[in-house]
């Protein structure tokens, strides 16, 4: 009954961008910290950003620092993730995930998890 599901993935040309959204069912967001992954054929997740359930608290790869914000929007129940300056090496299929939690822990495995948005970054 707890679902987050992700949209906005697509196919953009290098140093294009594009901007994901992850929307929750079944829950409010309002408590929940919010964090990005995404993942490479063959190769492992990895996260990518997070927001604590205020919006006050953001953390970001080093990989994506400068060139990908993330926010939310309580009333929607949705977060964002904006990419911009896009390379190749971003193309994964990127998930959105919920700790029940106000603050982000990286080091606490994320408690709900969304199905994944492809995002393909080509010329």
């Amino acid at each position: 009954q707890l679902q987050l599901v992700e949209s906005g993935g697509g196919l953009v040309q290098p140093g294009g961008s594009l901007r994901l959204s992850c929307a929750a069912s079944g829950f409010t967001l309002d408590y929940y910290a919010i964090g990005w992954f995404r993942q490479a054929p063959g190769k492992e997740r990895e996260g990518v950003s997070c927001i604590s359930s205020s919006g006050r608290s953001t953390n970001y790869a080093d990989s994506v620092k400068g060139r990908f914000t993330i926010s939310r929007d309580n009333a929607k129940n949705t977060v964002y993730l904006q990419m911009n300056s896009l390379k190749p090496e971003d193309t994964a299929v990127y998930y959105c995930a919920a700790w029940v939690r106000r603050l982000c822990h990286s080091d606490v495995p994320p408690d709900y998890w969304g199905q994944g948005t492809q995002v393909t970054v080509s010329a």
